[in-house]
């Protein structure tokens, strides 16, 4: 295993990023940076906890491999999502797929917003990184379309709610894994590629089996997404 900084290296890090010998403007960047390593490590555990879940690993497996109980393994990881997601941090494109996907919802006759309609959803911005990488791997919208058809069939025509439609709690978590991929990316944005990365927490979901059937599986859509971020910030 790699090893992680250890407490010197640490201590001498945050007092060049501090740029003075000044203790107040040290303890600052300490805190700073310490906040930003909490973060960033409750999100790497968070992402290997979900994709645990969606391979049908139990609470009971899970919480003993992390050395607490079940209830407080669920609390932490289960039941952290916010009821509102926030959406400050995605970019616009992404903002406009998951409005879209409440629109497609509704014309299937759905009451609900499911990770489906969010991969459905990514066709409206067909120049975004996970669109783009979707064609160039043959993966057409009516070829999801059709896949989707056959996994979950649209109903007919009903009272479906005026009102804004509710996401699905896979639907949800997916919107919030997309914000922990952004992380792991060490990105400060939610880009079109960090949702579709974030289908493939659920491998027995609609989406990550629709994705995988039709030619993307879940290392070729990260190796697409390294390459054409790459390509796009020329290599750095």
């Amino acid at each position: 295993m790699t090893p992680g900084p250890d407490l010197q290296q640490l201590i001498d890090t945050i007092r060049h990023d501090a740029g003075t010998d000044d203790v107040l403007q040290q303890l600052a960047t300490a805190s700073s940076t310490i906040s930003d390593l909490t973060a960033t490590s409750d999100a790497a555990l968070g992402y290997f906890v979900d994709r645990a879940r969606g391979a049908g690993k139990s609470w009971v497996e899970i919480s003993s491999v992390l050395g607490v109980s079940k209830q407080a393994a669920h609390k932490r990881f289960a039941d952290s999502w916010p009821a509102k997601l926030d959406l400050d941090r995605f970019t616009l494109r992404t903002k406009v797929v998951i409005q879209a996907a409440s629109a497609i919802a509704r014309e299937r006759g759905q009451g609900f917003v499911g990770a489906e309609h969010l991969l459905l959803g990514l066709f409206t911005e067909p120049q975004s990184i996970a669109t783009l990488l979707m064609t160039e791997a043959g993966v057409t919208e009516d070829g999801v379309q059709a896949a989707i058809d056959a996994e979950a069939p649209p109903v007919a025509a009903g009272d479906v709610p005026a009102d804004e439609l509710p996401l699905t709690p896979r639907a949800s978590h997916v919107i919030g894994q997309a914000t922990e991929e952004a992380l792991l990316l060490g990105h400060n944005y939610v880009g079109t590629e960090h949702l579709l990365l974030a289908f493939y927490h659920y491998p027995a979901g609609v989406a990550a089996k629709v994705l995988t059937q039709l030619g993307l599986p879940e290392q070729a859509a990260r190796h697409g997404v390294r390459a054409a971020l790459e390509k796009l910030t020329g290599g750095k």
